[in-house]
């Protein structure tokens, strides 16, 4: 797979971050074993460009003052309001030296389970854990969703095709992708009492009272009956 090229300068140890910034670069560190750290700087829109393309599991080449280092894209800070990048760590590499790196999915096809029975597919796994030599790193892995045809089939690390020479650093039996259930409908409610069948306070009080009444003239013939 053909690298992606990135011109970047090296920056000026007495200007500020934020000027290059002001002026539409990104301030970026060029570190790793073996070589020399750099602060440089890029253009915001060519690092756009060549993040979109390469993520953080494609090897960069970076054009330093008319040479070429071979670099991932390490880590990437953003502005919290803005949403923008304010800096850029690049990690040398060996590309022919083995590196860690977290391959991304892309999901593609249609599973009939949400097709046809109306599920919704779930990802566990956005992306897999592997080691290989950094030429070999490849931008992601396809993964085809048709084979989810119900609410038991599930994707799992074992079933996704490793090129030759990578090293699986996850569980085999990990899933990576499923479909669950649509959501039940709610049970139905019980039916609400008549209005009806339920005496108000007006109805309830007048039948307390009968009861009252009653209960003082059973008490009062049984006084009678004593006396007699």
């Amino acid at each position: 797979m053909a690298n992606i090229t990135l011109k970047v300068i090296t920056r000026d140890p007495a200007k500020k971050a934020k000027a290059y910034r002001d002026e539409g670069m990104v301030p970026a560190e060029y570190y790793g074993k073996g070589v020399t750290n750099m602060q440089l700087a890029v253009a915001y829109g060519d690092f756009r460009r060549a993040f979109k393309a390469a993520g953080k599991s494609t090897v960069v080449d970076l054009e330093i003052d008319g040479t070429k280092h071979h670099a991932l894209i390490h880590a990437v800070d953003f502005d919290p309001v803005q949403d923008t990048f304010i800096h850029i760590d690049f990690l040398h590499v060996d590309l022919n030296k083995e590196v860690d790196a977290k391959i991304p999915f892309e999901f593609i096809g249609v599973s009939p389970a949400v097709r046809d029975l109306y599920g919704t597919l779930t990802v566990s796994m956005n992306g897999l854990d592997v080691r290989c030599l950094a030429k070999d790193l490849v931008h992601s892995f396809i993964v085809d969703v048709s084979s989810i045809v119900d609410f038991t089939s599930a994707i799992r690390v074992a079933d996704i095709k490793l090129p030759e020479g990578y090293k699986l650093m996850a569980h085999p039996e990990d899933v990576v992708i499923t479909a669950i259930a649509p959501r039940a409908e709610k049970e139905e409610e019980a039916p609400a009492v008549a209005a009806a069948d339920v005496p108000t306070s007006e109805q309830a009080a007048p039948d307390a009272a009968k009861k009252a009444e009653e209960a003082g003239d059973k008490g009062g013939d049984k006084k009678k009956e004593k006396k007699a």
